[in-house]
């Protein structure tokens, strides 16, 4: 095993956006290791962020083109790569990012082992690094029903998205899985990573209908789970429903501190006193900690609010809503996947 070549393809993945810190235990090396044989390991060392022919990539990596295309093929089957199309329908590809990508995609190998190197990884200081700089790798689209109709922009539409589209696929949780690998599980339930596709894919063991589809969304608001998806306005395609205790997007804010690993929803909720029975069912729906129950009646923190609106659909008195954020603190978020990436390259070239 060439072991330098795990520290290429960290580094690798530690230039794109996205990033992949390193440590000082070396532990995201093991992590590799787990997820990519040695040949893929070579391979994606030489890869960037930018869609190449393999031709282009043979040519780099100084291999022969047909082992090259063959390694990967192999590797995009493996979400190791991503692909798209160049001049005369020519395959393109790239290095797929640590997070939200490869690792994802490496569900099936998640294992005792591997969930609690991820967590050391993690706990090292390498999730708020992955989290840093902005713009946030997820945003925050509020419960149904929630918000007003009319506030809903299109990029928040997400049931919207759904019924026009062609294809589903509902998988276990990576997030939840790995919880309950290292002993730290929670009760919620594990099946909730949706994904979607405007094109017609081939069934599978994962494939659900529209139906189910917007049944996980159902499901997810009533035992009160975030839902998260690509902090872009184009281009989505998953939507994750997400807890504080195992998500690692909002682990961020619940366990590190940095409330802006999120994208926050231009939404904030408000709990009228007058009408607040002091069941502290908000506080329990609430993923973040923003609520707390003092002398009987609820209060949301809005510095911590992330706009969900759990607590709006939660509330049977009724006395919890969502409001829009004023014209001066509403965020849109980056056009696209390019789009996103610049500006966090850009901010990242600016920190130094």
């Amino acid at each position: 095993m060439d072991e330098q070549a795990y520290h290429r393809l960290a580094e690798a993945l530690d230039r794109l956006p996205n990033r992949f810190p390193r440590t000082g235990s070396g532990v995201e090396i093991e992590i590799l290791k787990a997820i990519y044989d040695p040949e893929a390991a070579q391979l994606g060392a030489a890869l960037t962020g930018a869609f190449e022919s393999s031709e282009e990539i043979a040519a780099r990596a100084g291999r022969p083109r047909n082992e090259v295309e063959s390694t990967l093929r192999r590797m995009r089957r493996r979400g190791l790569v991503w692909t798209g199309a160049g001049p005369g329908r020519v395959r393109l590809y790239r290095l797929a990012p640590f997070v939200v990508g490869a690792y994802e995609a490496s569900l099936d190998l998640l294992d005792h082992r591997l969930a609690h190197l991820v967590e050391e990884y993690f706990n090292s200081g390498a999730l708020e690094g992955i989290m840093r700089p902005g713009p946030a790798l997820h945003r925050v689209v509020p419960a149904h029903g929630a918000a007003k109709s009319e506030w809903i922009l299109p990029y928040d539409a997400v049931r919207s998205l759904l019924v026009q589209a062609k294809s589903f696929n509902l998988r276990d949780c990576i997030c939840r899985k790995q919880k309950r690998l290292v002993g730290e599980g929670c009760g919620f339930p594990l099946r909730t990573c949706l994904s979607f596709s405007a094109a017609e894919r081939p069934t599978s063991e994962s494939s659900v209908t529209l139906e189910q589809a917007l049944a996980t969304l159902d499901e997810a608001e009533r035992v009160g789970l975030v839902h998260t998806v690509s902090n872009v306005a184009k281009g989505l395609n998953y939507v994750c429903n997400c807890c504080g205790c195992c998500c690692g997007i909002l682990r961020g804010i619940t366990q590190h501190g940095y409330s802006d690993s999120v994208a926050h929803a231009n939404y904030y909720a408000e709990i009228d006193p007058r009408m607040c029975t002091g069941c502290e069912t908000c506080a329990r729906r609430c993923q973040v900690g923003a609520i707390s129950v003092d002398g009987g009646v609820a209060a949301v923190d809005r510095a911590k609010c992330i706009g969900c609106g759990l607590c709006v659909t939660g509330c049977e008195a009724g006395a919890a809503v969502l409001h829009l954020k004023p014209e001066d603190e509403i965020v849109h978020p980056p056009a696209d996947f390019g789009e996103w990436e610049s500006e966090r390259q850009r901010r990242r070239n600016a920190a130094g």
